[in-house]
């Protein structure tokens, strides 16, 4: 879910500009002002990263088209907390909401992944100096997310709140090739996080197996016992 960047392969700082309109705000279809997102009290308090990964784990993805009949619609997030449900947006924007009341340095961020000119959305956050990139989507297979893979995230805009006020910024994409040190620390990385991916899906589907034959074997033998 977690992954520190790379500040050679991703415009970390941007630069300032203002709120996209509603005209030109391409990757930015926010459906309420900003401040809307931020000030409305949440239930649910997670005190640390692996507390919010637990609650997005008991979350489903949904397309706004399914939830609510609209092309694009971006829910508050105390609306997400209580369907659980919804799209890369709002599982962003929940958990950028999530790192603010934590105390991080963090903001939303839209943009697009790998090839694909489809808007995506995920959250960036500063830790001792550092910058890391969360993806809510990725919340399944541990907290850590191959850097590998996040080297594909270019960020087209982001917005930071200072407490009182949002800040949009603008980023570019910077082009980044891995060097032949970098490249197998990071292609290991990636394997094994694949890996224990598979290993975790085997294991859940045994476990399910097994309770399924389980639960067979009791209502053959509760079966045989009234004959």
């Amino acid at each position: 879910m977690i992954a520190e960047i790379y500040p050679e392969a991703y415009d970390v700082d941007g630069r300032p500009t203002f709120r996209p309109d509603q005209r030109h705000r391409g990757h930015f279809p926010a459906t309420f002002p900003i401040g809307r997102y931020i000030t409305q009290p949440l239930s649910v308090k997670c005190k640390s990263l692996e507390d919010l990964r637990k609650f997005l784990r008991t979350c489903h993805g949904v397309s706004d088209k399914d939830q609510f009949g609209k092309n694009d619609y971006w829910m508050p997030p105390e609306d997400f907390e209580k369907s659980r449900k919804g799209d890369c947006d709002d599982f962003a924007m929940y958990a950028w909401r999530q790192l603010l009341e934590m105390g991080y340095t963090a903001r939303f961020v839209a943009g697009t992944v790998g090839d694909s000119k489809q808007g995506h959305a995920w959250v960036s956050f500063e830790k001792d100096g550092k910058h890391f990139l969360l993806e809510p989507q990725a919340r399944f297979l541990g907290l850590r997310f191959p850097r590998l893979e996040a080297l594909r995230y270019k960020p087209a805009v982001s917005v930071e709140w200072s407490g009182e006020k949002a800040s949009f910024f603008a980023h570019k994409n910077h082009d980044f090739v891995p060097s032949i040190v970098q490249l197998p620390w990071l292609v290991l990385e990636w394997f094994c996080y694949h890996v224990g991916g598979l290993l975790l899906m085997a294991y859940w589907f045994c476990r399910g197996l097994l309770k399924l034959a389980y639960r067979v074997v009791s209502r053959l033998g509760k079966k045989n016992h009234r004959t």
